[in-house]
Formats: structure tokens, sequence, C-alpha cells
């Protein structure tokens, strides 16, 4: 079974507005509202491929309740602790200026809480995936992910990991099967700027060197990069296609590798796959469909064939 961690889910609020005016009342002329975080769009893809798995995390208040639902509706299982104080952040994504954003806080989590969640993880054994994805409240102490591997050491768990910074240095003496950082996260990490697939290539190694088996590096337009556990670096630009939304598209590469990965355990499959998820949520008004994910991988495959060529 496939697990996914979400400290910090909201309901993304993704508006477009013509010809935006600060200090005056603009209207909306398109308007979506679902359920966000990093860890609840990585189960929507893996459902929208037809993988079961769970999603886990904290929910609060009438928001925490309409996360529910959506999952719900959806076809994706959860299992969020939901808390008795506060409630689950809305985040306000403005589309016509591409980027820009208003992000919640959400509840506190307490340290009774983390437990509750501590004492789901207990069933994770050989054979389950875990997918921890994005920030956490900032109540919560940054050493979160370090004690979830800690836990579940030995146990046989297949662990990802997707976050910025000290959640993720955190993490690598546990040895994470696969960390997904991007460009920009990945030169935060070392203070260097990255803007090249062949400037990330050296730094991933170095995550790996760290003790992340697998570094699988996102570029957006620039493609991606995946320095892999069986020594070899794979490389490819970016799908051709219209840009439409890039919400999400982080999170639905880490559900395409994964996918790839529980197929046909082969690294350049999975590397494709999640390049095609990633690339097709983008190109997509919502989180990529198992069909529109395998026509962006048709589009992979195809040229691939003609550079052998």
């Amino acid at each position: 079974m496939i697990y996914t961690v979400t400290f910090n889910p909201s309901l993304d609020y993704i508006v477009s507005v013509d010809n935006f005016r600060l200090g005056l009342t603009n209207r909306t002329n398109s308007e979506l509202l679902l359920p966000g975080g990093k860890g609840i769009n990585v189960s929507t893809v893996l459902g929208n491929l037809g993988i079961e798995n769970t999603a886990l995390g904290f929910v609060a208040g009438f928001t925490g309740k309409e996360i529910i639902r959506c999952m719900k509706l959806s076809g994706v299982k959860s299992d969020f602790i939901e808390l008795d104080h506060g409630i689950s952040r809305i985040n306000l994504k403005l589309k016509s200026i591409d980027g820009t954003e208003i992000n919640g806080s959400g509840p506190d989590i307490n340290e009774e809480a983390v437990e509750q969640l501590m004492k789901k993880l207990d069933i994770l054994g050989k054979d389950d995936i875990l997918i921890l994805a994005g920030s956490i409240p900032s109540t919560m102490p940054d050493d979160i992910y370090r004690r979830i591997m800690d836990k579940l050491q030995g146990r046989g768990v297949t662990c990802v990991v997707d976050a910025t910074r000290e959640l993720l240095l955190n993490v690598l003496e546990y040895h994470p099967f696969l960390v997904k950082p991007n460009n920009h996260e990945l030169g935060e990490i070392f203070q260097v700027e990255l803007k090249t697939r062949e400037e990330v290539i050296p730094y991933a190694k170095r995550l790996q060197e760290m003790g992340a088996a697998n570094v699988l590096v996102s570029m957006a337009g620039e493609g991606a990069v995946l320095a892999a556990e069986n020594g070899k670096i794979y490389v490819t630009s970016a799908p051709k296609g219209v840009l439409k939304n890039a919400v999400g598209a982080g999170d639905s590469m880490v559900a395409g590798f994964v996918a790839g990965w529980m197929e046909k355990q082969n690294y350049e499959y999975a590397f494709h796959m999640g390049v095609s998820a990633g690339s097709a949520s983008a190109f997509s008004d919502l989180l990529a469909t198992k069909e529109e994910i395998q026509r962006v991988y048709q589009q992979v495959c195809d040229r691939k064939r003609r550079e052998k060529i």
C-alpha cells in the first residue's frame, strides 16, 4: 500500500482575473476549489493512474471537512486526523498572474496530534511506500520528517521525500529511496544557482553521497534530471505543450515516478513516467488524468526514438 502524508492540507481557490488591478474590485472569470497540499496532489494523481493509496495528515474545521469530502468524491481514500481547533488553510492562487498566490497558515498541530499520526504509521511494513511531501506548520519542529523516518527504520518501508532545506537534509541519513527537489531548492541547499541540467548533475550526486538513493530534480521548462541508484544519470528536456497550470506539477512527477517504478522496477521508465505526469499536469487545468499522462509519455518515447536514429 502507498501512503502519503500532508501535514498542512488546504483548499486551493484557483481563480483567473482579466486585467487585475491593485486597490480596486476585481471579478473572476474562472474559479476552481480543490483539495491541495503536496501529498494530497500525489495521492490524487496516483488515484488517477488507478493506484490505490491512502492520504494521511491533519485537517480542521469546515475547510477540513470539505477536503475530506472532495477526496472521497475523487475516489482517493483518506484517513486524516481531525483536529478540534482551527481550520485547514485556504490558498488563493491567481492563475492570470503566473506564480502569484496567497497561502494560509493552517491550524496548530500539537504533540498529541503528532502521536496520533505516529500510531497510524505503526501498520507500515515491508512492501509499503510512504511519501512525505510538502511544508509543515510553523508550530511543528523541523525534525518531524526525521522522527518518522527513524520510527520506520528497519521495517522495509520504501520512503519518498519531497521537501525543502532542513526537512530534506534531516532525513538523508536514513537513505530515502527517492528525494525530489527542484533546481532552485537544490541550489538553495548548496548556495549555488543552478540553471541548466548539466549544472544540476554534480549536486544531485552530492545528495546521493549524503544518503539519498535516487535524486529526481524537476526543472520546469528545462526538463529534469535523475541521479539513479544504479549509478546512471538520466536527463531529458521538457515535453512540448501549453502551460496551463503549474500547481501540482512537481507532485505529479513524484506520483508518476512511483507508479512507473512499481510497474517495472526500471529507473529509466520511472523517470520518463515522472516527467510525463509532471508535464501532463502542467498542460492541464487540473491534475493530470491517466489518458493525459499516457499521451505525454508517448511524446517522450517518440522523441527518444528519433534521438537514437
